[in-house]
């Protein structure tokens, strides 16, 4: 790397950093703090198990075929994610930065990438695929999970920019392969 890519690499690091510290200063604020942590809270697992059931109950032979292809790829979401952890340990910011703080307790050690971005952006694109309806609900509320984490002083934006491209990737995969399949 030439001193002129580490300079630019140090910069754009620094950027986020201060990103993730404005985030997290606004998150400070009680009520933001416990509308994030509501927002990060479900995101951990309940909202999508929730409209996983509710798309089998209600959406006819195809639905019980939408929420297994949902369930089927967030366990390829989950191992995805917990092996980048791992492979790449990742510091969560607050543990890096001192006057960034934690607003919630994380799930994990590790920061990169965003697991509850990569099963918000993942879940949700699917769902739209079979049921663009349902748009008004998932978009904002996958915009929010996303948000939180850093808000929350979890994650890096760029850790949630990754997970983001990372489900749009795993849910187009997920999408071509039921085509294939032909629901």
């Amino acid at each position: 790397m030439s001193a002129m890519q580490l300079l630019q690499t140090l910069e754009l690091r620094s950027r986020e950093v201060r990103l993730c510290k404005r985030a997290n200063d606004w998150g400070g604020r009680k009520a933001i703090a416990g509308f994030f942590g509501v927002i990060s809270r479900l995101g951990d697992g309940v909202f999508w198990y929730v409209l996983m059931l509710a798309i089998a109950l209600f959406g006819g032979a195809k639905g019980i075929l939408v929420a297994l292809q949902m369930a089927l790829t967030g366990l390829v979401a989950a191992a995805m994610y917990r092996t980048l952890k791992r492979w790449t340990r990742r510091p969560r910011p607050f543990r890096t930065h001192r006057d960034i703080v934690p607003l919630v307790l994380p799930l994990d050690e590790f920061s990169f990438p965003s697991g509850h971005t990569l099963h918000a952006v993942t879940f949700t694109i699917i769902a739209l695929a079979w049921f663009p309806l349902l748009a008004p609900l998932l978009i904002p509320f996958a915009l929010l999970v996303a948000a939180s984490r850093v808000v929350l002083g979890l994650h890096y934006p760029s850790d949630v920019l990754a997970a983001t491209l990372i489900g749009c990737a795993l849910a187009t995969t997920s999408l071509w392969v039921a085509s294939s399949i032909r629901f």
